[in-house]
């Protein structure tokens, strides 16, 4: 017996809020409002601007620098004077040459540094930017797929409280219509005010049931606005059915081979290993010579505009790590031990994530049996009250087998309708612990 739900929450906001919304549209805007993907967004553009930063080693860097230096240190003066061209016989007199007098400096400074050669560096520091902003999409999609799933296990929650609020509000009526029969039995003389007694207790218990599946509908809808992304209290028109699904028949080898190479973890366990060896190649890199290129043009003034000179200086260096007190051995070895460790990580996670499939797999198998058991039975239970109703209104069955029976419908419904409710929420778990939850997935249908 499919179960259809039109689930309304009237609010006083917007009119634009209240258009009918399925899963597909909550996810979508999930997908569009959630911070949680407004989060991976903004650290998958930093991870872009890493490579440019990385890129930037092996290009020139150029810096300008302007001074005013006022001293009369014999050594700055004499040097100073030359750079700026003013040196003349007089200088050499022994007097101001031990004694100057003040003077004045204003330098302007353009220096260009250029690698021409660090042994690796930067590629390995290109290379390892690139791997970690792969890394970073893989993120991305990892929590893209869990605000999906999130969303889906919100929207069926709500559809489910609505459901279970239609069959509390179901179970008032009829015991209502219980008490209404108890009166008029008793009325025949067919029964004592003990029976309409305990149908009372029965209709005030359904009825605090009723209340609190209210309050459980109330919790359900912000539960939904919080994995969209909204105001707590945007109301919304759900128009999914809660009904069972008809999927094909899954095969459990196949589930656990896409997994083990489209889970973002996984790809992230692959990518963490290529990582680890660029560090390893970086750190063994340290070890060779770096040559490089400077020059640096400089202007000194005893005025800011005049009275001054111009010089120039062009040089090619090279550095070579000859001994650094074992520590570039030591992170040699560090490094090499963390691509041991990022394989072994690999490892573990592939059973992790194979797990994960077989206990969904088992899960959603589970699910789809218990729907048929709960459909049988809700089946029997209607019809088994339907009988005792009239066998009571006969004279034939006491007030308690009645009420054991509305308690027995209102059991059946509840877990029919939570069976149906895991099937579909399994079906998403299965999806997303193969890697293959998405938007377009056709568990969302």
């Amino acid at each position: 017996m499919p179960m259809r739900t039109s689930l309304v929450f009237l609010l006083a906001v917007p009119l634009w809020a209240q258009d009918p919304l399925s899963l597909h549209d909550a996810v979508r805007l999930a997908i569009r409002e959630n911070k949680a993907i407004a989060g991976t967004t903004a650290g998958a553009r930093a991870s872009e601007a890493r490579i440019t930063q990385a890129r930037g080693g092996m290009l020139p860097k150029i810096n300008y620098s302007e001074s005013f230096t006022r001293s009369d240190n014999p050594v700055f003066v004499f040097s100073s004077l030359l750079t700026q061209h003013q040196f003349g016989v007089e200088n050499f007199a022994i007097g101001p040459l031990n004694r100057p007098d003040f003077l004045n400096n204003f330098q302007s400074q353009v220096t260009v540094d250029q690698p021409i050669y660090d042994a690796g560096q930067t590629r390995n520091a290109v290379k390892s930017a690139e791997l970690a902003q792969k890394m970073t999409g893989e993120e991305q999609r990892l929590v893209q797929m869990n605000v999906i799933s999130g969303a889906a296990r919100a929207y069926y929650g709500a559809v489910l409280a609505a459901e279970n609020l239609k069959a509390a509000e179901q179970a008032v009526r009829s015991a209502e219509a219980d008490l209404k029969r108890a009166e008029a039995v008793r009325a025949a003389g067919m029964s004592t005010d003990v029976d309409v007694l305990s149908i009372r207790v029965h209709l005030a218990a359904v009825t605090e049931q009723r209340i609190d599946r209210a309050a459980d509908v109330d919790v359900a809808k912000a539960s939904l606005n919080d994995a969209l992304g909204l105001p707590l209290d945007t109301p919304h028109t759900l128009t999914t059915p809660l009904e069972a699904l008809v999927l094909p028949d899954l095969a459990l080898d196949g589930l656990e081979s896409a997994a083990s190479t489209g889970r973002p973890e996984a790809r992230q366990t692959h990518l963490a290993i290529g990582l680890a060896q660029t560090q390893a190649d970086g750190a063994r890199s340290a070890m060779l010579p770096q040559v490089s290129f400077r020059g640096a043009f400089e202007a000194d003034r005893q005025r800011f505009v005049y009275r001054g000179g111009v010089n120039w200086l062009a040089s090619v260096g090279l550095r070579w790590n000859l001994f650094n007190g074992s520590a570039d051995k030591a992170r040699i070895a560090e490094t090499g031990h963390l691509v041991h460790r990022a394989e072994f990580d690999e490892q573990r996670t592939d059973s992790a994530i194979r797990l994960q499939v077989r206990r969904a797999y088992a899960g959603l198998k589970a699910a789809q049996q218990r729907i048929e058991v709960a459909r049988a039975a809700v089946a029997q239970a209607e019809e088994s009250l339907r009988i005792t109703q009239n066998r009571y209104e006969a004279g034939m069955n006491n007030v308690t087998d009645l009420l054991r029976t509305e308690s027995a419908v209102l059991e059946s419904r509840t877990r029919y309708l939570a069976a149906i409710h895991d099937q579909r929420i399994a079906a998403t778990m299965l999806e997303l612990a193969a890697g293959r939850l998405n938007a377009d997935s056709e568990v969302l249908n």
